[in-house]
């Protein structure tokens, strides 16, 4: 006989609650649009927000980012509430890290990390993969002590370690390795794209660039009458798109590129460098920006300061 039982199947997005501390150099309004935007990142990688959690701080805590009583009031509602992950609207420091889990016994996320999941989730081409995969290993390498990858059983650990060998330096060994391997083959793949750049002729080169989920690839459809991917989440563009445009009978390339967004890694840049030698080596940069969102301006100096 047949079970008739239904069971639901559907995989659930992840529960989470977002940690922001008010310093005195931003403005409330200024720290709401922040955590509107951080909210948008655990959409975009496929969670939900069910609670935020801020506290005006001179500057974070050195040790758990909030305060004592805080933490415990965040600890609180995770237990009651079954929280998945917190998330922090910043770059938290190994040890910072370390303190948190320990107190809130749950997956922690900092801002940095987070983007990172949604470039890996995001991430089409070899070439976006690889980018993608370098910043990972270099986000993990500083923070490795609390981890427990045992990274040696992926290649077989037999020969992978000398006498005497702890287990963290082989794992950092096995990273190095691997980012040094990462950026061979990014360095291949940059001398390839700037052959293609330069095949490309003496036709003007345009690069859209600007804040990320502002609408770039959405203006390179409509100027170029092309099907350049669109999503209305951050970062649905990670590869480059060089399109050909006529206007008037003048003929340019178009670029579209990955967008910026504030407190971007700094290695995560460095990473993306192969892509964003389009933008270095365009004639001309078009700057898109939403000005339907009230912080606009904040948002152009983001793009101005990264680019920079």
């Amino acid at each position: 006989m047949l079970n008739s039982e239904m069971y639901d199947t559907e995989v659930q997005p992840e529960r989470a609650v977002l940690v922001s501390v008010i310093t005195p150099d931003i403005t409330e309004a200024i720290a709401e649009e922040h955590l509107q935007e951080l909210a948008f990142l655990v959409e975009t990688a496929g969670g939900i927000t069910e609670n935020i959690f801020t506290q005006k701080l001179d500057m974070p805590n050195s040790s758990t980012f909030v305060g004592k009583g805080k933490l415990e009031e965040i600890s609180e509602y995770v237990k009651v509430e079954e929280i998945d992950l917190v998330v922090f609207d910043d770059e938290l420091s190994p040890s910072q890290l370390r303190n948190i889990e320990r107190a809130l016994q749950v997956r922690i996320l900092d801002r940095s990390n987070l983007i990172l999941d949604i470039f890996a989730k995001h991430a089409k081409t070899a070439q976006a993969k690889a980018q993608v995969e370098l910043a990972q290993l270099q986000f993990m390498l500083p923070r490795l002590t609390r981890m427990w990858t045992h990274l040696e059983r992926q290649r077989g650990g037999i020969g992978m370690r000398g006498p005497g060998e702890k287990q963290l330096e082989t794992d950092r060994r096995i990273i190095l390795q691997k980012i040094s391997l990462l950026k061979e083959k990014l360095e291949h793949i940059s001398r390839q794209s700037e052959t293609r750049r330069k095949s490309r002729g003496a036709l003007v080169r345009a690069s859209l660039v600007g804040y990320t989920n502002v609408g770039k690839s959405t203006l390179m459809n409509a100027l170029s009458k092309s099907d350049v991917y669109i999503e209305n989440k951050l970062f649905a563009t990670l590869d480059t798109t060089v399109r050909k445009v006529v206007i008037d009978n003048l003929p340019f390339l178009l670029s579209d590129t990955v967008g910026f967004i504030r407190k971007l890694p700094h290695h995560l840049i460095e990473c993306f460098q192969s892509t964003l030698d389009e933008v270095y080596e365009s004639d001309l940069l078009i700057h898109v920006v939403d000005i339907s969102n009230a912080n606009f301006e904040d948002h152009m100096l983001t793009v101005n300061q990264t680019l920079q």
